[in-house]
């Protein structure tokens, strides 16, 4: 076993099992209310497409006090026939183990990285314990790639609404499309599938006691893919429907953790990035469609006014590392009337190029650079919110498409500045 050790019932489990097909893991953290649904549509999938394969499914848990482990190993599909099976079945494996480490999905994920290398297994999914879009199609559009396309890594593509996901479409996206040189839409989607080998791969990694073990997993795992060259595709899953957030809402925490992640993956990989020119499109399988999504709540005044507040008390720290038009163009925007609020692309370009370029070369203390991004980050918001409040899912996308474009023109800004 690479790292911690699994504990002594677990083990016994698998010298039960000994060697598996396919495992879905579910990391969890107090999510009984949601979880007996996941665990369902994930058995339903076993069932429904991969009737002789030998197949696991994993609860990783992160010390729930809710019964969220009670329920997963409650939760059973009463109706066989409903889900159409006409094959020999071979039984599903269930395992349900609190995790050890440091508290976080990362921890949970290594926990279910080792049993899948213990077992040997040839395929790999994760998916997200508060799903209530989940079907078992998604069991066969996350693993079907890996055993009968010789993929690596799939990543998901879902349909969300336009105002859902905004650090994924102003951030993390458009800055790893430009690194890397792959257009993986979803980079820090949740839900993931994998090859038996990756697993392993990742396991090698030495990650568990860093931030990427509390909340960078997501964007670890598919830059970690990307960069070593592994084969990657993604997969429509449809709607991705959980507990959507308020884009203007206090978003500082979860921006600190995954934008910080990405920063440190470009120290890790600048070797492979600085060589990578535009980009290539990315593999879909599964048949894309239409789908009814949830509406996401937006207060543009609110977030116009912290873009302004952070403007007055904060232009002294991104002064140190932002060039002067972005400067100028930060002073004029603080005092825009709210309807003509607008941030361009090859502005929020630099911005982010120049917060990367700080943290590389430690010109402020980390944390407090990454939370200085958050009123700049909701200005971006509000401005592009603004911009397409009349707009169709398909105008949405392709702004955004735009605006990827202009990172990967913008690269040459990073290179200059990484190593001057």
């Amino acid at each position: 076993m690479n790292g911690t050790v699994l504990r002594k019932e677990i083990q016994e489990r698998i010298d039960e099992i000994k060697e598996a097909d396919i495992l879905v893991g579910i990391p969890s953290y107090n999510n009984a209310r949601t979880i007996a649904h996941v665990v369902k549509a994930v058995h339903a999938g076993f069932a429904k497409y991969f009737p002789d394969k030998k197949c696991v499914l994993v609860n990783s848990d992160g010390g729930s006090t809710d019964g969220t482990m009670s329920v997963v190993q409650d939760a059973t599909i009463e109706d066989s026939l409903s889900i159409l099976l006409h094959h020999r079945i071979v039984p599903a494996f269930k395992i349900t183990t609190p995790y050890h480490g440091i508290p976080g999905k990362g921890s949970a994920f290594r926990t279910i990285f080792e049993i899948a290398d213990a077992l040997n297994v040839k395929a790999c999914a994760v998916v997200d314990s508060d799903l209530r879009s989940i079907t078992p199609e998604w069991v066969e559009l996350l693993v079907k790639p890996v055993l009968d396309g010789g993929f690596d890594y799939i990543a998901p593509l879902y349909h969300r609404h336009k105002y859902d996901g905004t650090i994924t479409n102003s951030i993390v996206y458009p800055l790893t499309r430009a690194l890397y040189g792959r257009r993986v839409r979803q980079p820090i989607g949740g839900d993931f599938g994998f090859s038996g080998n990756l697993a392993k791969f990742y396991l090698t990694k030495d990650v568990w006691n860093t931030d990427v073990a509390r909340y960078g997993i997501d964007i670890w795992m598919t830059t970690t893919a990307i960069a070593n060259d592994f084969r990657v595709c993604q997969s429509f899953l449809g709607a991705k429907i959980h507990d959507p957030k308020d884009p203007g809402a206090d978003l500082s925490a979860m921006l600190h953790q995954v934008v910080g992640a990405t920063f440190d993956l470009m120290d890790t990989y600048s070797g492979k990035w600085k060589a990578v020119k535009g980009s290539e499109p990315t593999l879909t399988c599964g048949f894309q469609y239409a789908v009814g999504l949830e509406p996401v709540s937006v207060n543009l005044d609110r977030m116009i006014d912290k873009f302004r507040l952070g403007v007055n008390e904060l232009k002294d720290i991104w002064r140190e590392f932002l060039p002067e038009d972005v400067m100028k163009f930060l002073y004029k925007a603080g005092k825009q009337p709210k309807k003509k609020f607008h941030m361009p692309d090859d502005i929020w370009a630099e911005i982010i190029y120049g917060f990367a370029i700080a943290a590389h070369k430690k010109m402020i203390n980390k944390e407090h650079l990454l939370k200085s991004l958050t009123p700049l980050y909701i200005g971006r918001v509000a401005s592009f919110v603004i911009e397409t409040w009349e707009s169709s899912a398909e105008e949405v996308e392709d702004r955004i498409e735009k605006l990827c474009i202009t990172f990967e023109n913008k690269k040459d800004f990073l290179m200059d500045g990484w190593d001057r």
